[in-house]
């Protein structure tokens, strides 16, 4: 509660001291100005202004930006929409910065925006949905932190898909997998932590449990990220799951790498933000590609289309473009603009009108100016925002439409295995059909069927380039083992025979035995003992005598632990222990 008070005052106590100045793209092109385009009085202005919040040097920025101001001039010079209406598109880079982008956000305000796009931090979303339900102002988002909800926030719709579908997308994955334990890495900021928690609970429905959140702060340090992996690595469970920035999300593997665990037996799942960084790089160099072979990764599903591919075919000759390709943020950039621009052209049909008036609430109980006044209510934004949310239309991300509860309808998964220069594609995840390597859009046109005998996905190449299903798990590097007594013989050691091998021993019957401890759903550690001087066959009925022996020397150790505790006057039930 504390934590969402001080959400709530923060845009009361950042004054206008540290106005910053803000980039104006569009109007009737992809110019830049300082001056925001005047409104009208008349119901259809000749110019609205559209507010967009983003770190423009990041993964998500590099892609949003082009997309963004694409959108905008093929809006303003399509004549069949927004009929003498122009967008004007106010860019404003967030720097990767709660503070600055809080104060970015008051700055649109003063611009008279209509909506604002962004930001893709879900810690800057939370801070600013409570100014858009102020002055209420549709915010379109791409922050994906589940907690992010249009109850809370009256004035909040997400653009992009909701993070808490991508859990239960990885939930599923490791079910079909068969594996019940599970750490996840994950950055402590919100989108991580109310992520990871989601995915707990997706886990427990799935009889599978997080047997460690490891968890490290945004500016971590290369060698806080090497302890938390050492940390990780001498636990059982060999299942990982990375949830973290896509700008500095490569460090892990880079430090797990170098700690060898990268190979045989270990499994490392993340989510979208590695196929956003690795669909938005020009070319990725062989030494990152190394470090992540074998790794599954979850991207954005969106559907082959024409209009994607003739998106794909301009994006080099977009403005501001940095890179020759990009990932499925620029995809939902584009879409963003087209749905407020088709949601305004209804809008104004249906009589909306862009006009605004001061708050009475930014001022004291004296009444002197708090720096904020010039910041004013959209009158008639509620009407707007109603309208954004009945809209349904066909985008380059696929069906543009929102659910009961305000969500992207169909949200759906690619999921991805690195190997080589790039990935494969081994299936798909929806929240329609679960696990297929059937595409999504395929599967919408017959009934949902989520069985268990229904879920499939193509062969992986694990870290190693092993074929084999890793188990998930391994022995702690801390536990007992299991001592097993084995007859040295000197006949029939086609059963058991000493060995050179790792174990000691070979044969029939260690084979079964191996074989009976691999279908253990949990680790048992055991190491084996020679009994015998292989000279000659060594007795049975002594072997067990001193396998009794060793229990009744154990017995009499604990009986006299026991009896140290009644002479303090402390009590132990033996049998129970």
């Amino acid at each position: 509660m504390d934590a969402y008070l001080q959400r709530k005052r923060v845009f009361l106590l950042l004054v206008s001291w540290i106005w910053v100045p803000l980039a104006v793209i569009g109007g009737t092109g992809n110019n830049t100005t300082n001056a925001t385009a005047p409104l009208s009085s008349f119901s259809r202005p000749k110019v609205v202004n559209v507010g967009a919040l983003f770190t423009a040097n990041s993964v998500i920025g590099r892609s949003a930006e082009p997309a963004l101001v694409a959108a905008i001039n093929d809006v303003n010079s399509d004549s069949s929409i927004l009929r003498g209406t122009k967008l004007n598109l106010i860019f404003q880079d967030t720097n990767c910065s709660g503070f600055v982008g809080t104060v970015d956000a008051l700055q649109l305000m003063e611009k008279e925006v209509i909506a604002a796009i962004g930001p893709q931090s879900s810690g800057i979303a939370h801070v600013i949905s409570h100014v858009m339900n102020e002055l209420q102002v549709p915010l379109l988002s791409f922050a994906t932190d589940p907690t992010l909800s249009s109850l809370q926030y009256s004035y909040f719709l997400r653009t992009v898909p909701n993070d808490h579908f991508q859990m239960y997308a990885i939930a599923d994955v490791v079910d079909y997998f068969g594996w019940k334990e599970v750490i996840a890495i994950f950055v402590d900021d919100d989108n991580g932590r109310n992520g990871i928690s989601v995915l707990g609970d997706a886990l427990a429905k799935k009889r599978a449990k997080l047997t460690y959140k490891a968890a490290f702060s945004p500016g971590a340090s290369s060698s806080e990220i090497d302890d938390l992996l050492v940390s990780v690595n001498l636990m059982e469970a060999r299942v990982f799951v990375v949830h973290v920035n896509p700008d500095t999300g490569l460090s892990i593997f880079s430090k797990a790498k170098n700690l060898g665990m990268m190979v045989g037996g270990y499994v490392w799942i993340t989510t979208d933000w590695l196929p956003s960084f690795l669909d938005s790089s020009d070319s990725v160099n062989p030494e990152t590609m190394d470090l992540i072979q074998g790794v599954v990764a979850l991207r954005h599903h969106t559907a082959d289309s024409d209009q994607k591919k003739k998106f794909a075919s301009r994006w080099k000759n977009l403005k501001n473009v940095e890179a020759s390709s990009f990932n499925s943020y620029a995809l939902y950039a584009y879409d963003t603009i087209w749905l407020l621009a088709r949601a305004l052209d209804l809008y104004f049909k249906d009589g909306g009108k862009v006009t605004f008036s001061d708050d009475h609430r930014l001022r004291d109980t004296n009444g002197s100016a708090l720096h904020l006044s010039s910041m004013q209510v959209f009158d008639q934004g509620q009407k707007l925002f109603q309208t954004l949310i009945g809209m349904n239309f066909t985008g380059l991300s696929g069906q543009i439409q929102f659910d009961s509860e305000k969500n992207l309808g169909h949200p759906a998964y690619d999921v991805l295995n690195i190997g080589g220069t790039g990935s494969r594609t081994v299936g798909y995840w929806s929240n329609y059909s679960g696990l297929s390597v059937v595409t999504p859009e395929i599967l919408y046109s017959k009934p949902p069927n989520t069985s268990t005998s229904t879920q499939h996905l193509y062969n992986v190449i694990w870290p190693g380039e092993m074929v084999t299903q890793p188990r998930g798990w391994v022995f702690p590097h801390n536990g007992k083992p299991l001592r097993i007594a084995v007859p040295y013989r000197v006949t029939f050691k086609e059963f058991v025979h000493k060995d050179k091998g790792p174990s000691g021993v070979k044969g029939y019957c260690i084979d079964v035995f191996e074989a009976a401890i691999d279908l253990l759903p949990y680790a048992v550690p055991h190491v084996y003992i020679l009994y015998g001087d292989g000279k000659r066959n060594p007795s049975f009925k002594n072997l067990v005598n001193d396998v009794v022996a060793n229990l009744l020397e154990m017995s009499r150790l604990l009986q006299t632990v026991q009896g140290l505790w009644t002479s303090h006057n402390l009590t132990w039930n033996l049998d129970s222990s």
